[in-house]
């Protein structure tokens, strides 16, 4: 028998009605819900008294009505039990809409089931062994030094970044990170015509940039505007790298204009064929603000992003995150820092970059029979080239399947038409999937 004598536990007092009323109410109400669930015994009266601060009468006389009504049982010596007769409500439920989701393949998150527990568990420990007493305090608005040098040691090994923990600020998210950008820079802000809609939303106004197999074509950049939002390890949906004269067009652009790159890279330690290419930012750190993310390589859970800086923007950022930014988890930070200086993030990396080559390997051996398939040299997705996106998608979708058209992608002012399915091989459930996907591909054709 559960007993709430010692247990903490709110009732509503409130509402019309003398306050025996109102107590016999409320704790009608919590039995009704399942709060107090059947076989439940009640504090004794005294002490439900001294808690709620009200006469012990008041107690006793809403006990009493409450058993009449065969809410609470009393026997001598066993205190005041919920009955056992009364049922608890059915679960409360959302209606599906549309057929039930099987495998889940749009692009969203890595194979988090491959998250490093062990390791994450090894480094939590150390981080909070030696962290100092100041490190549970309010904290830096720029993120806990060990987290920042960490990185800055981190990001220029691999990734090629140019990197000081003191223009490193943390955040928790890209989100977070253009959220901030979009009141510091004039509107619009040039972005890629094909990328996530979620995080063009975010910003006040955008206007397309064409993007081709050689990545966005930075030359067409246009001097009336002074920021610009690139994908350039990795373009994201179609998955090309940027070419190197492209990459140098952007950073020259930035200069005569005086502007500013935001280069995201989401996804640039996944790279199969050769060597991860390296960061636009290493180019020109006062025009370039690299932003990188653990949602990736570890778990969107974890909620931490970081901004390497151009000097001049330091100062605004951590103005604008110190009352609007959301505060990052202390101990998240520190356990990251460990993670990263004590070599397990390369370690993790290198096995899921494996991992993923493999996948794709078998996605491109399962797909070629039916269509082209392009964006496979990087990251955790491909693109299905195909004209059949629509029925595609919907065949998928009723054999449970959810894969992403790539239309979904295009900028609403772009007036490009290519059409494919950008499909996750990164998702859990990409292995148990692929066999049935490949049977929609042969029934689409």
């Amino acid at each position: 028998m559960e007993s709430w004598a010692n247990l903490d536990f709110h009732l509503d007092l409130s509402g019309p009605g003398g306050l025996r009323h109102r107590l016999t109410a409320s704790l009608r109400d919590a039995v009704r819900s399942a709060r107090l669930p059947p076989g439940t015994r009640l504090p004794a009266s005294r002490s439900l008294a001294r808690d709620l601060g009200i006469a012990r009468n008041t107690v006793a006389e809403a006990y009493a009505e409450l058993v009449a009504e065969g809410w609470l049982t009393a026997r001598q010596g066993s205190g005041t039990v919920v009955a056992q007769r009364v049922a608890p409500p059915p679960p409360v439920t959302r209606r599906a809409a549309g057929p039930d989701v099987r495998f889940d393949l749009t692009v969203s998150t890595p194979d988090v089931t491959e998250f490093p527990r062990a390791e994450w568990i090894r480094s939590t420990r150390r981080a909070l062994t030696a962290a100092p007493a100041e490190a549970f305090g309010p904290g830096d608005p720029r993120g806990r030094i060990e987290l920042r040098t960490a990185l800055a040691e981190y990001l220029p090994r691999a990734r090629g970044v140019r990197a000081d923990p003191e223009r490193i600020v943390l955040c928790s998210g890209f989100a977070g990170a253009v959220r901030m950008f979009d009141r510091l820079l004039a509107p619009p802000v040039v972005v890629e015509e094909y990328g996530l809609g979620f995080h063009r939303s975010l910003w006040s106004s955008t206007v397309p940039l064409a993007v081709d197999d050689h990545g966005a074509n930075t030359e067409q950049l246009p001097d009336d505007l002074r920021a610009c939002v690139l994908t350039p390890a990795h373009q994201f949906p179609l998955g090309g790298p940027l070419h190197p004269r492209r990459r140098a067009s952007a950073v020259e652009w930035a200069r005569r204009v005086d502007g500013l790159v935001l280069e995201d890279d989401y996804d640039g330690e996944f790279r199969y064929d050769r060597q991860p290419v390296g960061a636009v930012q290493g180019l020109d750190p006062e025009h370039v603000v690299y932003l990188g993310t653990s949602s990736k390589a570890l778990s969107p859970a974890l909620r931490i992003a970081w901004m390497v800086l151009p000097d001049r923007f330091v100062d605004p950022v951590l103005a604008l995150k110190t009352d609007r930014e959301q505060h990052i988890s202390m101990l998240d930070q520190l356990t990251l820092a460990d993670f990263l200086s004590s070599g397990a993030y390369d370690s993790h990396v290198r096995r899921m970059r494996l991992k993923y080559q493999r996948r794709r390997d078998r996605l491109v051996e399962a797909v070629s029979p039916y269509v082209e398939i392009s964006g496979i040299s990087a990251g955790m997705h491909a693109v299905l080239d195909t004209p059949h996106e629509t029925a595609i998608v919907q065949t998928a979708r009723e054999r449970g399947i959810a894969v992403s058209p790539l239309s979904w992608f295009r900028h609403e002012l772009s007036d490009d038409d290519r059409t494919g399915v950008v499909i996750s091989f990164g998702a859990p459930a990409f292995p148990r999937a692929l066999q049935d996907f490949a049977e929609v591909l042969a029934a689409c054709q």
